[in-house]
């Protein structure tokens, strides 16, 4: 009779969330019973089936996400206090998440699986992307000088961020591993005088680039293909190499496939920038982002990254953390994305407008109550002097921008050989424009 009532269920529940000292939630079950945990309520949370509860004690993540996408869970109030909640209580609630953790070691996914992973989160469509990015498209962590920055002005201030720290100068060469949608090439050419040569695995995003590159005459200058970071022609060499956003898709498994990528890449002396999302401690992937979201990804350890660079003789040469940067990040894509709610809907139904509601939300709180950090990391390539001594010339306005737009010619020719000075780069798939 007590388990046709729901009783045991509700006292899984109550073992659990009575655990909560800081914050709190008001709980409302499928019978209309309504109950208090913590000392004071953050939101309200609808369970509607007994069947969701009983799966959240086989696995609490994927029982929670799936339960939100199906309409099982309701929530009144944020979705990210949710996870303000779990971690302001993280000491309290260890040890039952301990003996729900999923036990995983680091996959090592062949390229084909890599590609398609790739194209399950990036190949949505330009559509629906363009419904909440900035107009730039640039999905990666921003970069607020002020307050009273827009998204659009943010996203620009990032990409100069990162070509500043690289030191970027007219005439050198720049690949960009994982490059979107083509803002930073776009920019390195444009506002630096670079050659810059972007790869990617989406589809969509290529093609997007392309058109972009050619409506803004820049084909001579830059090129973007196809191509997975460990195909790059194995003669290609870059002044400057930079992943925004791809490491967090590299898996644990690949990181160090990545490095020995950059290391081909890179000339000798040259300075490496890696963008990418952090952990504090080593953990598995989540089950439910791996399956819906990210399928194949892992985040790594800054520890982990640093670890790897002496074995390339890489020298890492600054560091820097934007976590609060992506936070209000995130804060800015959710509530565009709700304001273009119907539309998503009617491109992809409710269930995934539902799914991505809690994935940004879930994001904004891992960044914000700190499970999550974004690192910059610049390293050389062996010991140079070459690079300023101290850090003060990011934050000048950098010559070579500004001989450019004062009028400046952008770059040199491309050389005989090639875009890059190799004729394998550019070559392998049509050139840029071409489709």
């Amino acid at each position: 009779m007590a388990r046709g009532t729901g009783v045991f269920e509700k006292r899984q529940c109550d073992l659990i969330l009575s655990r909560i000292r800081t914050g709190g939630l008001t709980v409302t079950y499928w019978d209309g019973d309504t109950r208090q945990y913590g000392p004071q309520s953050w939101l309200h949370v609808h369970l509607k089936t007994r069947a969701v509860v009983r799966r959240m004690r086989r696995h609490i993540d994927l029982a929670v996400g799936e339960g939100y996408m199906n309409g099982e869970i309701e929530v009144q109030g944020d979705l990210a206090e949710i996870g303000r909640l779990a971690l302001r209580n993280r000491v309290e609630l260890s040890p039952w998440a301990a003996r729900l953790a999923r036990r995983a070691s680091p996959r090592r996914d062949r390229k084909s699986r890599q590609t398609k992973n790739v194209q399950h989160h990036y190949d949505l469509g330009n559509d629906f992307y363009a419904l909440w990015l900035d107009r730039s498209m640039s999905y990666s962590c921003a970069y607020f000088q002020r307050p009273s920055d827009s998204l659009e002005a943010a996203q620009r201030q990032k990409v100069e961020h990162i070509l500043r720290k690289l030191d970027l100068r007219p005439g050198m060469t720049l690949l960009d591993i994982g490059s979107g949608w083509g803002e930073l090439i776009i920019a390195a050419a444009r506002r630096y005088g670079a050659r810059a040569h972007g790869i990617t695995l989406s589809e969509e995003q290529l093609a997007a680039s392309r058109r972009r590159i050619e409506a803004e005459n820049l084909a001579s200058m830059v090129s973007v293909d196809l191509c997975h970071y460990q195909d790059l022609p194995a003669d290609a060499r870059f002044d400057r190499v930079v992943s925004v956003g791809m490491y967090e898709h590299v898996g644990a498994g690949n990181y160090a496939a990545y490095m020995a990528a950059v290391d081909r890449a890179l000339k000798p002396e040259g300075l490496s920038l890696l963008h990418t999302i952090t952990q504090t401690v080593e953990r598995p992937a989540s089950p439910w982002i791996d399956r819906y979201i990210f399928p194949g990804g892992h985040l790594p350890t800054l520890e982990g990254i640093l670890a790897l660079l002496p074995g390339r003789d890489f020298h890492a040469v600054d560091f820097e953390s934007l976590r609060r940067h992506y936070a209000r990040t995130l804060d800015e894509w959710s509530a565009r994305f709700e304001a273009s709610l119907q539309r998503v809907e009617k491109m992809h139904g409710e269930r995934f407008a539902r799914m991505w509601r809690l994935y940004l939300r879930g994001s904004a709180a891992a960044f914000r109550y700190g499970k999550l950090d974004l690192a910059q990391i610049l390293w050389t390539k062996g010991l140079t002097d070459s690079t300023p001594m101290t850090r003060e010339y990011i934050y000048r306005r950098h010559s070579s921008a500004q001989a450019l737009s004062a009028g400046h010619p952008a770059v040199r020719a491309p050389s005989p050989g090639g875009f890059l000075g190799v004729p394998e780069v550019g070559s392998h798939v049509p050139e840029v424009g071409s489709q």
